[in-house]
This record gives structure tokens, C-alpha cells and sequence, in this order.
């Protein structure tokens, strides 16, 4: 059956696709011939210092802008301007952690005690002036306050002061249905002798207009309906933060960090149905109201003490809370205008997580260890109500006037209360060569009550190897073997509402769901090239996970059709990774910095429907990016194009009834900034630049997907359009 024109020949497409990609990575193998200059690597080579200075031509407002300057540091920065999967999942995982993978933040030297007032989040907020320098650093060390990072950046602020600052965003987004929406960034902070404070409120549009069409057919390339949607969401999340900081002396030191957020997304959903199986066809409209209300909060703080051997102890806490809700009506429009209602759906939740974690660091021989434990408290509190329109039962006002349907596991508290003591060994074998050890055991009791009671305990074992060789201050090589546990979405647990297909309103939760874990075997190298000209790297890992998690089958007998998420046995992964960021100095163009990345996938695991073997869920088989930004500082503006494309087809999903795959046109996003009069910076982003629409192709069988008996097909694609944003920003 035709998709249309965008599923041409793959390896075409991969020729089209690669080639800008391969060509950066020819560029950067000539350019790594370049004499080997060290001038910027401090303490054993393998750590690289970028001072204000470095920055100063590009006029920059904050941390954020500072940091994107930096070579492979793009993503991790993020945009200074403005991926949902399917179903529910929980924000973040559970917990703290001793250590994570890619590159850590931190601010003097410490990482915020904090998860949605982390540090990244305060790139932002931190006004350039304030900067007196950043670290790459990509060596392993006891001294450090994260673990387990590909790499850590540090940023270094001034011990003092000369005066407090004032810095603002003003922003203006502008959307492709015409709408426009004011947002805008406040952040004051300073230091007072001891006290170092960081006070920030932000209002952030998240407006989103979508318009997508839907055709489906019928076996034998029958037309069946087509459907046509557009739905409104009006959003903006408000929050406030603070960050304080306070040196008792030189050997103890506290911070303290809090944050509240208010996010309420009201949608609005207008949808046409035609009919096509008739004589004639025939248009039915539906409206849905989703009024949505979020809020959050945190707060967390941390404590350090330094002992005269060098010796440290350091404790922390966090404590948040998220709260989401809404209620979804939808109406049907009769011949004559009038409006019926006919589903009531009330969702809401909150989740809370309660941390606390302490450790203690210490040489011997030469040897650094770290040994202490934390203790995560995890509650959800989970209600689902579900009314419909039917001639049988009695409708009831607490399900909107409509007939109460039971839904299992819909009203739920599931709560975990997990304890994780470790140690860590940092050994610096010599110059050039690390190793960090990690032994981390960890045990927790998984409780569930309500509409469904059950109680277990689990335990795991983690351990984690990391090696590092510098085999010169630009090149390193890194192997990293570690068994990895998940850490389980409590939402899987519960019913939740079905956004993304209309014939289903809910999907089942499994309370019988086990942690799944994986050994995962990592392979990188990293070249940071000469005279600050780019770094170049490849990574390729293999996951072998036991306890699978996926949708599987939960039918009860003489019930529905069910699937929800659960444990299936073993599968495998694997990932080839190549990056490249470059500065165009040898063709004449300093200020160029092109970043690119390629990557290729595979994944098999056996489908508890079909028996087959196949990829993961939601799984990728590759991607493509390729970007450039140029800075021009005597114009004292910049500007730049990026480019994100996912191979066709290779993201896919099996569940208990249909088949869907998805693919898109790449995607690109633009952005021009210019330093004006009295140092204002007037940044203008393209968002979505060339209207790609996303698509999904559903394939929906009659009963069972293992029965093989076709239903229908579903061609769906839709998109929110390009988006407009205006900033201002400037600082006092």
C-alpha cells in the first residue's frame, strides 16, 4: 500500500545524507596532522582552560552563550532559545546516583543538589561577568564532585564580586497560526563576603499549534475514513529558583537551592471525520476540551567539610513534588448543531521523591576512595475515571454526567523506598592511564495498594570499570564495562489515558513489573585537534539487557484485548557513534565552527506477540546531524543552521493489535544574534524552518496481531508549523 514519495530507496538516501558528514570528517583528518600545541592543557594535559578572555570578542550574556563557543560542547549547552514518546513516563529517574554517563556540569567544582533545579539549568542565569573561566576535563579524579562523566565541565566564577548583577531575557515567540506569546528570563545574583546567592524567574511559551490528516484503507486498497485535527495548546511554564552558596571557612562550606513551577497546558482538540465506506460520504465533528493543570517543586541543599589530610565529608538532600492533572471531554455534533458528550476521562497524579545521600572521600597509597550510601523514597498516587455514553448503567455527575466504565488498576499508590551503599576507587595509575572502580549494591521494597495490592523486594549488584589512557594530552581512549539498572517509570504501573490513538482511551498498567538491567561495554576515542581547532570522536557500545522491558500481553480472560508495559527476557544493542566539531581556520575562517554526527543502530529482541525477533520499540536504526555556526566580531553578530534527520522507517512499534512506524523530511532550525546599542543581544530563532511534518503509518489487525488478519491502515502526518522567537537580552 503507497506511503507516498518519502519512502525512497534507503541507500540513496543514506549516499545524500552521509556525504556532508564524511566530508567534515575528511576535513578534520587533515587537519589533525597540525603540530600537537598544548598551551591551553593545565594540570596533567588532560584537562583544557578556556579564561573569560577567550570569550570576550563574541560579547557573550551568560554561561550558556560562553559555553557553545567551545568545541563539542554544543549540545551540551543546549540552545539559548526556544521528544515525547508514547504513553506516560515519569520525568527523570528515580534517585541520585553515584556517577552518569556524557558530560557533567559543574559550578566551582561542585554539581547542584538538585534534579529540576539542576546545574545545567543555571547556564543560563549566570551572567558572563561572573565567569573567570571553564574546564573541559576528561580525566578521572577523587577531587571531583560527579563521577562516571565522559567528561566534566567546570565553570569557575570569580571569588569576588565587584558588585551585584542584574541580567533579563525578553522574549517573543511568534507561531504559524498567527498567534504570538510574551515570555522573558529574570535572574539577580552576587556575592556578599561569604554568601554567593543566584535568584532567577522565568515565563517560558510552550504554545503549540497542530494540524495533522489522516487517511485510512480498507484491504484491497479500500478507502475507509479521513480524518482531519487540529489541536490547541495553550501553555507557559512559569518558575522560580534560587541558588545559594555559603563558606564557613576554608574547610566547610553549605549550598542550598529551591525551586516552584506552575506549567497548565488547557488544549483544545476539533476533529472531522468523513466517512468514505458509503454511497456518499458522510463528516461527523467531534470537539474536546482538556483543561491540564501541573505544578512542582524542589528544594535540595548540601553540606561539605574538608579535614587537614585533605580528607572530605559531604552530605545532601533533595525533596520534590509533581502534580499533574486533567480532564478530558469530548462532545459529538449532531445533523442540526447541537453537542452531546460522549467520553469522560479525569487523569491525575503526584509524585513525590524524598533523597538523602553521604560520603565520605579519603587518600591511601597514593589512592583515592570514596565510600558512603543514599536513600530514595519514591511515592505515586494515581487516579483515573473513565464515563461514557451507553444505554445501559446509570451515568453519575463524579464521571461528568456519564456512565461509569471500570478500568483496572486506575485508582493506585505505588511507592518505593530503595537504599544503595557504595565505594568508589579512583587510582591514577601513572600520567597517562585512570581507573575508577565503582561497587555499588543496591535494595529496595516496591509496594503497591488500591485497586491492586502487591509487594516485592529486589537487589542488584552493580558493578563498573572505567579506564582511561591518554595516549597524548589530544587523544584519548576510554573502556567502560558496568551493569546498569533501570530504574522503573512508576506510571507503567497504573492505568493511564491513550493520547495518541482515538479508538483507545486508556492503557493498562502491570503491577507485576521487575527492574530490568543491562551490562553495557563501551568503546570511545576522543581527539581533541591543535590551536583550538575541534575535537573529532567515535564511540560504540553493546548493551545486553536481561529482563527486557516491553509491551506485552495482559488480557484477562473473557476481557478486551490488553497490553501494557513488561519484562520479556534477554535482548541486545548496538551503537556506532561518530562526532566532529572543527573550526575552519585552515580555509581562512576562524570564526566557523561546523558540528557533525552520524550514527547507526541495531537492536533484537524476541516480540511477545508474534514471536519474531525484531528492534526495540521506539528504537532509531540511525541518525544524522550537521551544523554550522559562524561568529563575525567585528559585525558583533552571529549566526548559524542545523540539521537533524532520524533514517525512515527505522522507528517502529509493535503492540497487541497494530504495527506503526514513523519518518519525516530532516528538520532545521536557525538562529541570528546581534549586539546592539548598549550591549543589548537581539537573537531571532527559526524553529521547524522548513515545515516538516511528522508521519506515521499504522497498520491495525482484527483481533490479535498473531491472527495476521489486516484491518485497516492509517496514514497519518501533521505538524505544528515554523515558530518565531524574538529575544532581548541585556544585564545591569
Amino acid at each position: 500500500m503507497p506511503v507516498g514519495n518519502k519512502n525512497k530507496p534507503l541507500s540513496g538516501k543514506l549516499t545524500a545524507r552521509i556525504k556532508p558528514v564524511l566530508s567534515i570528517w575528511a576535513a578534520a583528518l587533515l587537519l589533525a596532522q597540525a603540530p600537537v600545541n598544548a598551551q591551553e592543557a593545565v594540570g596533567d594535559g588532560t584537562t583544557v582552560r578556556y579564561p573569560a578572555s577567550y570569550f570576550a570578542e563574541y560579547s557573550p550574556v551568560n554561561a550558556q552563550d560562553m559555553l557553545v563557543r567551545i568545541p563539542g560542547m554544543e549540545s551540551v549547552a543546549g540552545s539559548s532559545g526556544g521528544s515525547q514518546q508514547r504513553g506516560n513516563a515519569s520525568r527523570g529517574g528515580r534517585g541520585l546516583g553515584s556517577g552518569g554517563g556524557g558530560t557533567q556540569i559543574m559550578i566551582n567544582g561542585k554539581r547542584t543538589a538538585g534534579k529540576d533545579n539542576d546545574t545545567k539549568s543555571q547556564l543560563a542565569r549566570i551572567t558572563a561577568d561572573q565567569v573567570n573561566y571553564i574546564e573541559l576535563i576528561r580525566g578521572t579524579s577523587g577531587d571531583l564532585d560527579v563521577r562516571g562523566g565522559t567528561q566534566v565541565v567546570n565553570i569557575v566564577l570569580f571569588e569576588q564580586l565587584s558588585n551585584t548583577s542584574l541580567s533579563y531575557d525578553l522574549t517573543g515567540s511568534y507561531y504559524d497560526d498567527g498567534v504570538s506569546k510574551p515570555g522573558g528570563l529574570l535572574s539577580y545574583g552576587g556575592q556578599a563576603d561569604a554568601l554567593s546567592y543566584l535568584f532567577s524567574a522565568v515565563a517560558e511559551p510552550k504554545y503549540d499549534h497542530r494540524v495533522s490528516t489522516e487517511h485510512s484503507i480498507l484491504p484491497g486498497y479500500v478507502p475507509n475514513d479521513r480524518i482531519q485535527e487540529e489541536r490547541i495548546r495553550k501553555q507557559t511554564i512559569y518558575t522560580v529558583s534560587t541558588n545559594l552558596g555559603y563558606d564557613f571557612g576554608e574547610r566547610s562550606s553549605a549550598r542550598f537551592n529551591a525551586l516552584y513551577a506552575e506549567s497548565d497546558d488547557p488544549t483544545t482538540v476539533d476533529r472531522q471525520t468523513t466517512d468514505l465506506t458509503g454511497i456518499a460520504p458522510v463528516t461527523l465533528r467531534e470537539r474536546e476540551d482538556i483543561p491540564g493543570q501541573r505544578s512542582n517543586w524542589e528544594i535540595g541543599g548540601d553540606y561539605e567539610y574538608r579535614l587537614d589530610s585533605g580528607s572530605r565529608f559531604k552530605t545532601l538532600f533533595i525533596a520534590n513534588e509533581n502534580d499533574s492533572g486533567s480532564v478530558r471531554e469530548r462532545y459529538g455534533f449532531a445533523a442540526d448543531g447541537s453537542q452531546a458528550k460522549n467520553l469522560y476521562l479525569n487523569s491525575a497524579s503526584v509524585l513525590q521523591e524524598r533523597i538523602v545521600r553521604g560520603s565520605y572521600t579519603m587518600d591511601a597509597f597514593g589512592q583515592n576512595l570514596e565510600f558512603g550510601a543514599e536513600r530514595a523514597q519514591t511515592i505515586l498516587d494515581s487516579s483515573l475515571r473513565l464515563g461514557v455514553a451507553s444505554s445501559t448503567g446509570t451515568p453519575s455527575p463524579d464521571w461528568g454526567g456519564l456512565v461509569p466504565v471500570k478500568v483496572a488498576n486506575a485508582n493506585t499508590r505505588v511507592e518505593e523506598l530503595r537504599y544503595e551503599p557504595f565505594l568508589i576507587h579512583n587510582w591514577r595509575i601513572n600520567p597517562r592511564m585512570s581507573l575508577e572502580t565503582s561497587l555499588v549494591y543496591e535494595t529496595s521494597e516496591i509496594s503497591q495498594s488500591g485497586d491492586a495490592t502487591n509487594s516485592r523486594n529486589f537487589s542488584f549488584f552493580k558493578p563498573k570499570l572505567d579506564y582511561r589512557f591518554d595516549i597524548n594530552p589530544q587523544m584519548q581512549v576510554r573502556l567502560l564495562v558496568e551493569k546498569v539498572v533501570r530504574q522503573l517509570s512508576f506510571t507503567d504501573f497504573v492505568a493511564a489515558t491513550d493520547n495518541d490513538d482515538n479508538d483507545s482511551n486508556t492503557m493498562a498498567g502491570n503491577s507485576n513489573l521487575r527492574p530490568d538491567y543491562w551490562w553495557n561495554y563501551n568503546l570511545t576515542a576522543e581527539y581533541r585537534l591543535s590551536d583550538d581547532l575541534g575535537v573529532i570522536s567515535a564511540n560504540f557500545y553493546h548493551h545486553r539487557h536481561v529482563d527486557f522491558m516491553q509491551r506485552i500481553d495482559v488480557s484477562r480472560p473473557g476481557g478486551p484485548l490488553e497490553s501494557a508495559p513488561g519484562n520479556l527476557g534477554k535482548a541486545d544493542m548496538l551503537v556506532f557513534e561518530l562526532k566532529g566539531s572543527l573550526r575552519m581556520t585552515p580555509f581562512g575562517m576562524p570564526n566557523v565552527l561546523v558540528t557533525s554526527l552520524a550514527s547507526a543502530r541495531d537492536s533484537w529482541v524476541r516480540d511477545p506477540f508474534t514471536s519474531e525477533i525484531h528492534r526495540f520499540n521506539n528504537y532509531t536504526r540511525g541518525q544524522f546531524e550537521l551544523g554550522f555556526r559562524h561568529d563575525v566580531p567585528q559585525w558583533r553578530l552571529n549566526y548559524g543552521v542545523n540539521m537533524k534527520n532520524d533514517i525512515d522507517g527505522g522507528t517502529k512499534r509493535w503492540d497487541i493489535y497494530d504495527i506503526e512506524s514513523d519518518y519525516a523530511d530532516p528538520a532545521y532550525t536557525a538562529f541570528l544574534e546581534v549586539v546592539g546599542f548598549n550591549n543589548l543581544t537581539f537573537r531571532l530563532d527559526i524553529d521547524n524552518l522548513t515545515d516538516v511534518d511528522n508521519c506515521r503509518n499504522r497498520f491495525r489487525y482484527l483481533g490479535h496481531i498473531a491472527d495476521n488478519i489486516l484491518e485497516e491502515v492509517e496514514y497519518n502526518c501533521g505538524g505544528s508549523g515554523r515558530t518565531f522567537s524574538l529575544k532581548v537580552s541585556g544585564r545591569f
